[in-house]
């Protein structure tokens, strides 16, 4: 155990530690970091102490195991050796986006590529997401969307998985931009395979992200929490093209109780890969998207943005997740997923 405080001996190292032993959204590991720092909480964790707090004997008993020396030299050791870096808040490159996370924020995040892409303010990104088993409709939208995205100066987030996604990052890459894919495993195993050509381009020329450690596979929660990740880190999130029960779904469910405006593509009342755009405009959690003016209207034009693009101009813009802007969207609302 003294070995691994060793390790410890600096916030970015203890948060590593942390990210190797926890799963995403560890709420509870949370707020210990917030509470007391990240080399504190490892020392918690692997202390003969019960924690103080209701968690706290729970807590310690499911990380403490997960704690490995081993594993985690493993872990730095790739990190370096596949060119990755770690950002933790407080860098200058942190996605500030992510903070309205609280507790359930990730505690790093390794990156590949041009990570000054993250600095820019969140109404700067776009997310683009939709079906694994896509048509011809839903990727001819999604490229005539992420080209004008570039056009515009923003970037593309996606999640670099087939069908919407994969269309997303090449078309950002074919319009000369910049795009981030947000992983649901570690950087060192670019998944789906027959993706790794793409988000080896993405890494090289835009931003490959993840939470989760180098040597982690992606799992169904790793995939669903990943969702949360694409949804703080854009000003909007668009649905392409969806099925009733798509993952985008999820990306998009999660983008609504943090107050981000989410767009939904309609496409044939017959198609059912469209029904989860349709159910995200019935139930009124989605806002009728017909071209890039109305994509342009939710990031420019969203509730609390008065004087926004004065502000711009001058570089004078506050942080968009200000209290002020949070307090005056409308009650939380999500889908039953």
């Amino acid at each position: 155990m003294d070995t691994i405080m060793g390790l410890a001996s600096d916030e970015r190292t203890a948060r590593v530690i942390l990210a190797v032993a926890s799963e995403p959204a560890d709420a509870v590991t949370g707020r210990m970091v917030r509470t007391v720092g990240a080399m504190e909480t490892v020392a918690q964790a692997i202390g003969g102490e019960v924690p103080v707090g209701p968690d706290g004997d729970t807590w310690q008993r499911r990380l403490a195991p997960r704690i490995d020396e081993g594993q985690v030299r493993r872990v730095l050791a790739d990190t370096q050796r596949h060119g990755l870096r770690v950002l933790i808040p407080g860098d200058s490159d942190w996605p500030a986006g992510v903070d309205a996370l609280g507790d359930g924020a990730p505690l790093a995040l390794w990156a590949k590529g041009d990570t000054k892409l993250l600095s820019s303010p969140i109404w700067d990104r776009l997310t683009l997401t939709g079906a694994r088993a896509s048509t011809g409709y839903g990727e001819h939208v999604t490229m005539e969307l992420a080209h004008s995205t570039v056009e515009d100066g923003r970037q593309v987030v996606s999640g670099g998985a087939y069908g919407i996604d994969g269309v997303a990052h090449r078309a950002a890459l074919a319009s000369g931009g910049s795009t981030i894919a947000v992983m649901a495993g570690g950087l060192d195993r670019l998944y789906p395979a027959g993706h790794s050509e793409l988000l080896t381009r993405v890494g090289e020329q835009g931003l490959l992200l993840s939470e989760m450690p180098p040597g982690a596979p992606p799992t169904k929660w790793r995939f669903l929490q990943r969702g949360r990740t694409l949804a703080t880190l854009s000003g909007a999130v668009i649905v392409a093209e969806a099925g009733y029960r798509s993952g985008a779904l999820h990306t998009a469910a999660r983008a609504v109780e943090l107050h981000r405006p989410v767009g939904a593509v309609p496409g044939p009342i017959t198609s059912a890969a469209s029904a989860g755009c349709h159910r995200l405009l019935r139930d009124g959690l989605g806002t009728v998207i017909t071209g890039y003016d109305d994509v342009r209207r939710l990031l420019d034009e969203r509730p609390g943005s008065t004087h926004r693009t004065a502000q711009r101009t001058v570089g004078a813009e506050r942080d968009p997740l200000d209290a002020s802007m949070s307090s005056s969207r409308a009650p939380r609302r999500g889908l039953s997923l």
